[in-house]
C-alpha cells in the first residue's frame, strides 16, 4: 500500500535546544506512526516524587503551523505511562496554531505513593500529534433542530 504524503501540510520546526540535533530531530519513527517523540530538554536528571505536583519541562522546539486548520496535541508516551506512571499533568497539551513559542511539557508522576520517577536529559517523554481543527459557527437556539436516538442520556445511559 502506498501512502500519499504529497498533500501533507508543512509545519516549520524551530530547534530551541541544540541537543535536539544529537538526540533526534522531530520525525515519525515508523511508517504508520501518528506522532513524533518529544524530548525532555533538561540539564540534569529530574526526580518526580510520587504524589507531587507536575513540573514543566521544555521540549526544545517551537512550531509555526501557518494555518488555523491545524493544531498539535502533546500526549503521554503509552509505555512510560503504563510501566512507570509518567504522564502529562494536564493529560493532553493543546498547542494552538497561533502559538509560536517553545513547547513545554507538564510531567507528572501519577503514582499516589511509591517510587519516584527519574527523567533523564534527552529522554523521550511525550509525543506530538497534529490534528485538523474545525471551527464551526456557533448558533444559539432555544431547542435543537433535530433529535437522536440517545437524546440527553449521559453517563452509563448506553449500558
Amino acid at each position: 500500500m502506498t501512502r500519499g504524503h504529497d498533500m501533507a501540510p508543512t509545519v516549520e520546526v524551530k530547534v530551541l535546544d541544540p541537543r535536539i540535533h544529537e538526540w533526534g530531530l522531530p520525525a515519525y519513527q515508523t511508517e504508520g506512526a501518528a506522532a513524533i517523540d518529544l524530548f525532555a530538554c533538561l540539564d540534569a536528571p529530574l526526580v518526580l516524587p510520587a504524589g507531587e505536583p507536575a513540573v514543566l519541562v521544555p521540549a526544545g522546539i517551537a512550531l509555526f503551523m501557518d494555518t488555523d486548520q491545524m493544531a498539535a496535541l502533546a500526549l503521554p508516551r503509552s509505555g512510560a505511562g503504563h510501566k512507570k506512571g509518567l504522564v502529562l499533568g494536564n493529560l493532553v497539551g493543546l498547542i494552538d496554531s497561533d502559538y509560536t513559542g517553545g513547547i513545554f511539557l507538564s510531567l507528572w508522576n501519577r503514582n499516589p505513593t511509591g517510587a519516584a520517577i527519574t527523567v533523564q536529559p534527552g529522554e523521550r517523554v511525550a509525543q506530538l500529534m497534529f490534528v485538523p481543527v474545525l471551527r464551526p459557527e456557533l448558533r444559539i437556539v432555544d431547542e435543537h433542530s433535530g433529535t437522536t436516538q440517545r437524546g440527553a442520556g449521559g453517563f452509563g445511559s448506553t449500558g
